[in-house]
């Protein structure tokens, strides 16, 4: 029987998270505010600012939610577990949850990502490569990511040139 994931990713995911969302939200707000100028400067119809106002109010709820309490309930259930013949990854769970055990035998490549948010953070994402799909650990530790990397990497039976060659191709 396989046992639960334990391993837990960074709570430094959690300001990294929202972060992103105030960017994505803020992003969205200057987009509403800018169909909202476009609408009073060329005299379009005044069922469009109402459609922009409903969908302000729409936004500004959803981003409470997105901002606050979304990221801390990710980052408090995501769970993974490398072992020698498998790995574990397990997130999710009011709506939908996520349980997936992966081969050591059917991965295929493992590398480390960072974008410049997460850098600012220190975090990486470690991405495990299968035939079918591929995976995602977030918000690792750089440091641990390049060590997680390895590990898989070698229980995986993975050769220095089979890493090189998947790095080339990002």
């Amino acid at each position: 029987m396989i046992k639960e994931p334990q391993q837990k990713i960074s709570p430094e995911a959690v300001k990294m998270w929202r972060v992103v969302d105030l960017i994505v939200y803020f992003t969205i707000v200057l987009f509403l505010l800018a169909i909202l100028f476009f609408q009073k400067f060329y005299g379009w119809n005044d069922l469009i600012s109402k459609i922009i106002y409903l969908s302000m109010i729409l936004v500004f709820i959803s981003s409470v939610i997105e901002i606050i309490f979304i990221p801390v309930y990710r980052q408090r259930t995501w769970r993974y577990e490398v072992d020698s013949k498998y790995i574990q990854l397990k997130h999710g769970g009011a709506i939908k949850k996520n349980h997936y055990i992966i081969p050591m035998t059917k991965v295929q490549y493992v590398n480390s990502s960072q974008g410049p948010i997460s850098r600012k953070f220190g975090l990486s994402t470690i991405r495990i490569g299968t035939m079918a799909s591929e995976h995602k650990i977030p918000a690792i530790p750089e440091r641990e990511s390049i060590e997680l990397r390895e590990r898989i990497a070698f229980l995986a039976g993975i050769q220095e040139s089979d890493k090189g060659r998947e790095n080339e191709s990002e």
